[in-house]
Parts: C-alpha cells; sequence; structure tokens
C-alpha cells in the first residue's frame, strides 16, 4: 500500500510548492520594511528554516523512491511465474494478470522517477548540506 500525504498534490508536486512557498515568504519578510535590530536574527532564521525544509521534503522523497523500489522488487517475483508459461496455457487470463503487473510497474517506476528528479531539482539550488 503506498503511503499517502494528506499535503501532497494528486500528481504527487509537493517538493517544488512547498519551496515556493518557503521563498515566497523569506522575498516577503525581506522585502518588509523592518527596521529593528532583529532583521538580521530573521533572515539567519529564515536561511535555517529553508534547509530544514529541503532536507525534509528532499527525506519524504527519498522514503518514497525507496518504497516504489520495494514494490517493484515484489512484483518481480511475481513476474516469475512467466517462466512457467507456455502456448499452450489453458487460462487466458493468467496473461491478463502478467499484463497488470507490468502496467503497475511502469506505473509505480513512474511515481519513483518523478520523486527522484525533485531531490534532483532541490539539490540543485544551493543547498550545502545535500
Amino acid at each position: 500500500m503506498k503511503h499517502t500525504d494528506p499535503y501532497q498534490n494528486p500528481d504527487g508536486s509537493r517538493l517544488l510548492t512547498d519551496m515556493a512557498i518557503v521563498a515566497r515568504l523569506t522575498a516577503e519578510i525581506k522585502e518588509a520594511p523592518l527596521d529593528c535590530e532583529c532583521k538580521p536574527k530573521l533572515d539567519e532564521t529564515l536561511a535555517h528554516f529553508t534547509v530544514l525544509e529541503r532536507q525534509r521534503t528532499i527525506h519524504k522523497h527519498l522514503l518514497d523512491a525507496r518504497h516504489c523500489r520495494e514494490q517493484i522488487e515484489t512484483m518481480i517475483y511475481y513476474l516469475n511465474d512467466l517462466d512457467e508459461l507456455g502456448p499452450t496455457e489453458q487460462d487466458r487470463s493468467v496473461y491478463v494478470d502478467i499484463a497488470l503487473l507490468f502496467d503497475d510497474i511502469a506505473r509505480i517506476a513512474h511515481e519513483g522517477a518523478y520523486s527522484m528528479r525533485q531531490i534532483s531539482e532541490a539539490t540543485g539550488r544551493g543547498d550545502p548540506t545535500t
């Protein structure tokens, strides 16, 4: 069963949305006319929060990709039944079942690739910790 995240969009686009919110919030606060001694501390806190948020979302996508790999490994185990099939197989539904396994592997592989691309996008933004 796929881990569901109530804050994730149906297409899986969470990382970029989260980071976009952090970037917009940071920009707004930096542009705010704050004439106080706390401004440098606020900037430092925002920078630290950005790093933490990036790490959190990268970690989530890494877990998602690993989960996809585990699902694919399980499905490949069931695909071993393909070796026992011959052209005279009486139960034709077994071919449909195997086709569905291939379809599921393709879908899950697409999800795993999406997560890895999200990590690539996040780590390409100058985070010194990644």
